[in-house]
């Protein structure tokens, strides 16, 4: 059953990552009118949560720079960002090799009990790594639904 999780994952990723590398960076900043964020926070912002889902819950140190945390952390927004987030090639790199990070990472472990239940925003508790994990892939696929509806928003042609 691992197996079967884990290539979920990476097809779940996948899509994330055909997307990415389709949106032109020109756009990735623009937050049109009934938004918070942009396309660009939302694909860090799930860089940033996976790896917190996966690394941060066991008390793990995070692969990633400390500024994506600064930028795409939980009530972050682009109006707030000091300095220059990464461009979207880089967090595509990012998503790329935190999926194979995981992938090495995880085997045998999803049944490990988190030091401390994990509550999320939306008041869930998760007490195992399995189930933070499992639960990664909807908050994937929530943001890639706010990249669509921003791109389609934007209206770009």
């Amino acid at each position: 059953m691992e197996q079967k999780i884990l290539n979920h994952m990476e097809i779940v990723r996948r899509i994330t990552e055909n997307s990415i590398n389709k949106i032109p960076e020109e756009i990735a900043d623009i937050v049109p009118k009934g938004f918070n964020n942009n396309i660009r926070w939302n694909y860090g912002h799930i860089a940033f949560v996976q790896e917190k889902l996966v690394y941060g819950v066991l008390g793990e140190k995070l692969s990633l720079q400390s500024e994506y945390e600064e930028f795409f952390g939980a009530g972050t927004k682009p109006s707030d960002w000091k300095g220059t987030p990464p461009t979207l090639p880089e967090i595509s790199s990012v998503l790329t090799e935190q999926t194979i990070r995981i992938r090495e990472f995880l085997p045998g472990r999803f049944s490990e009990k988190l030091p401390n239940p994990f509550t999320n925003r939306m008041g869930i508790t998760f007490h195992t790594l399995g189930e933070t994990l499992l639960f990664s892939f909807y908050h994937e696929g929530l943001h890639m639904e706010t990249i669509n509806r921003l791109y389609r928003s934007i209206n770009y042609k």
